[in-house]
């Protein structure tokens, strides 16, 4: 099995951070912020700018759940259609060469899913499996390449396509001044990115550009809902954003990837490539000090973090393109894929370059 590619889109709407503080404090005026606060919060996350769903004086429009969800199935349909249109590019395979389509995001729901909107868009298969993901938020990343992964095992002539879509710009509270919505309204931005996996007899096993994956592995955490998640009444998705996430990776993630390099005869040390999902300074730090990772282990994720901010599922994967295009491993090294997120759960993924 092998990661054959990965494509990437963003919405055009680039803001730096301090004019997305800007039109926040403008916001949020009436509602009492402590606005030395609100600045702290936002500079803590360490993100440099984002780009939106839509242009920033648009959101004052949004009066409604259901306006900003309209909003998100028309602009997740045209970056999700970019983002797999560069995907497909990068490997030369048409859109009738996909055996299964993989879809998830977290920031916006749809019925048809946007995997079946996609279809018809992209003029793919009619046969063509579709299995959309909600609700696994910022481990869907990996999640997703995993259950690509296990589709390609069972048919090992088969490609198959993760797309992953978040707008997290649409779902920030306007009367929420709670201090879980104000880090969010600073880390969190929009974009999304595609991924074809193929199976050991696809002609791209033997020439896509991506590494081999080698297993996977899910960690699910009993009794961790109230870490991170929604909770979605009227006025649509409200964050649950839990100040124990970082102990989460401390207390969890050390004797979760050890057990996993221990089915394969792994250690720590022989892992030279780590892609995390950038959930925020205090997560990465946490991240590295589990691990033990050496310096710069993390440089691209940090990068990721300060160039767009936290895109939830999306993120994990941009950190591997970034592997892939910028800083490529040596040929038969061994790297680890892992990501965090709502449940609480951990998921893994052992690639070899």
């Amino acid at each position: 099995m092998r990661i054959a590619a990965v494509g990437t889109a963003f919405p055009p709407h680039y803001y730096e951070q301090e004019r997305l503080l800007g039109a926040l404090e403008t916001l949020w005026s009436a509602r009492h912020v402590n606005h030395d606060r609100l600045r702290r919060l936002h500079a803590n996350v360490l993100v440099g700018g984002r780009h939106l769903a839509l242009p920033i004086e648009s959101y004052s429009d949004l009066t409604t759940w259901g306006q900003a969800n309209d909003a998100w199935i028309r602009v997740a349909l045209e970056v999700g259609e970019a983002a797999v249109r560069d995907v497909l590019a990068r490997t030369e395979l048409e859109p009738d060469g996909i055996d299964l389509i993989l879809s998830t995001s977290v920031t916006g729901i749809a019925t048809p899913s946007l995997d079946a909107r996609l279809m018809n868009r992209l003029a793919m298969r009619p046969d063509t499996r579709r299995l959309p993901l909600f609700g696994l938020g910022c481990v869907a990343g990996a999640a997703g390449i995993a259950r690509a992964a296990d589709h390609v095992r069972a048919y090992p002539r088969h490609a198959a396509l993760l797309l992953s879509v978040e707008l997290c710009s649409l779902t920030v509270q306007r009367g929420d001044i709670s201090i879980p919505n104000l880090i969010a309204s600073g880390l969190f931005g929009d974009g999304a990115a595609a991924v074809i996996v193929v199976g050991d007899e696809h002609p791209l096993a033997t020439t896509g550009d991506g590494p081999r994956i080698v297993g996977s592995r899910s960690v699910f955490y009993p009794d961790t809902e109230e870490v991170m998640g929604w909770r979605i009444s009227e006025g649509g998705f409200r964050i649950v954003l839990s100040a124990e996430v970082p102990k989460m990776v401390e207390q969890h993630l050390r004797q979760d990837v050890d057990a996993f390099l221990a089915e394969h005869e792994l250690t720590r040390d022989e892992i030279s490539t780590w892609i995390c999902h950038p959930g925020g300074p205090k997560v990465l730090d946490a991240m590295a000090d589990a691990l033990a990772l050496p310096p710069g282990a993390l440089d691209l994720t940090w990068r990721s973090l300060r160039e767009v901010g936290n895109l939830s599922s999306t993120s994990v994967l941009l950190v591997l393109e970034s592997t892939m295009q910028q800083a490529r491993p040596a040929p038969g090294s061994w790297g680890v894929l892992l990501a965090m997120g709502p449940g609480f759960c951990s998921e893994l993924v052992l690639l070899q370059w």
